[in-house]
């Protein structure tokens, strides 16, 4: 909850100055009203998945079943439904109610308030504390990176040769993370599970491993890796055929899109997953908790590829539809008279 309230508030502060930076102007009573969205919204979100990642891990144990392979993308994919249905319904009521200029201060100022209640709590569970110590810069780095990859579709979304690009963002974004996540808490169990932290397992001395390791060898976690990245072009393509179905006239109608789209995919999760490898045996190398300081690196690095790839793939369409029509019209004027 201290987490989540401090980092809500960065949040907005973060989308305000991004804002204020290509629109230059700041107007007081979006920052009131933003502020107070975004601290409701990450902690009744935090609160909400916090409770039920303790019923499906709980659930999971109980059933035989490995959580990494069910919390992780749960968490994951619920964890944007969750806060964007959240979001949109606290954004709503505080709009219908911007002229009390005092409601949005009153709740920026309530939730503040409590911080020093949650730390107390806090203080009674040793492990928790150490958490609530160190594990700042990874998540607030992390909001730091994915809000450029926000500041790129910022910059792109409201363009012509980008349409459609709202939709498929959030969709290489999540299922990037995902699978990275799946990994990253994956080779973290591994880890604990035969070896103590501080310490790596003979066969993962190598602190930057080279990417056939990674990918093809037999070893446990390459295995892990090359069966998620044999999910993502049929996941992609399910998606893509949903979106086909849903928002047909927003999907660039481009057999080379689709196969754009579909490499930056593997590009973007063939990075991921060799990053988590990486990032995984440096921090367990450090003794510190690899689910805690690596998954938010990912998943915001996940974000900042995804947007930049997904960029890069729409802007090859467009250029290369318009030299195809440029050809069109050249080719009756070079004709015979």
């Amino acid at each position: 909850m201290v987490q989540a309230t401090v980092v809500g508030f960065l949040a907005a502060v973060a989308a305000l100055l991004l804002g204020a930076m290509s629109r230059e102007e700041l107007d007081f009573v979006k920052v009131e009203l933003l502020c107070a969205s975004s601290v409701i919204t990450a902690f009744f979100a935090a609160f909400a998945l916090g409770m039920l990642m303790v019923c499906i891990v709980i659930g999971a144990r109980k059933l035989g079943v490995n959580p990494d392979n069910i919390a992780t993308p749960i968490a994951a994919s619920l964890g944007d439904l969750i806060t964007l249905s959240i979001l949109a319904f606290v954004s709503s009521f505080f709009y219908k109610h911007k002229d009390n200029r005092y409601l949005s201060l009153l709740v920026c100022i309530s939730f503040t308030a409590l911080i020093p209640l949650w730390v107390l709590i806090v203080k009674q569970n040793p492990p928790i504390m150490r958490i609530l110590k160190f594990g700042w810069f990874p998540i607030i780095l992390a909001m730091v990176i994915s809000s450029f990859g926000g500041l790129i579709m910022n910059k792109t979304i409201s363009k012509q040769q980008f349409q459609g690009m709202a939709i498929f963002t959030p969709i290489i974004c999540g299922v990037g993370g995902n699978l990275v996540a799946i990994q990253t808490s994956r080779i973290s169990t591994y880890l604990h599970m035969w070896s103590t932290p501080g310490v790596l397992p003979l066969w993962m001395k190598q602190y930057w491993p080279n990417p056939c390791s990674t990918f093809c060898t037999s070893e446990i976690n390459s295995v892990s890796a090359r069966v998620l990245l044999s999910l993502v072009v049929p996941g992609h393509l399910i998606f893509f055929y949903i979106i086909y179905l849903v928002e047909g006239h927003l999907v660039p109608q481009s057999k080379m899109f689709v196969v754009f789209y579909l490499l930056a995919s593997l590009m973007q999760v063939t990075i991921l997953l060799y990053l988590a490898e990486v990032m995984v045996r440096l921090t367990w190398h450090q003794a510190l908790d690899p689910d805690s300081h690596c998954i938010p690196y990912l998943t915001g690095l996940g974000d900042l590829l995804g947007t930049g790839l997904l960029t890069l793939c729409f802007l090859i369409n467009w250029l290369l539809r318009s030299e195809a029509g440029l050809d069109d019209i050249s080719d009756p004027a070079s004709g015979p008279p």
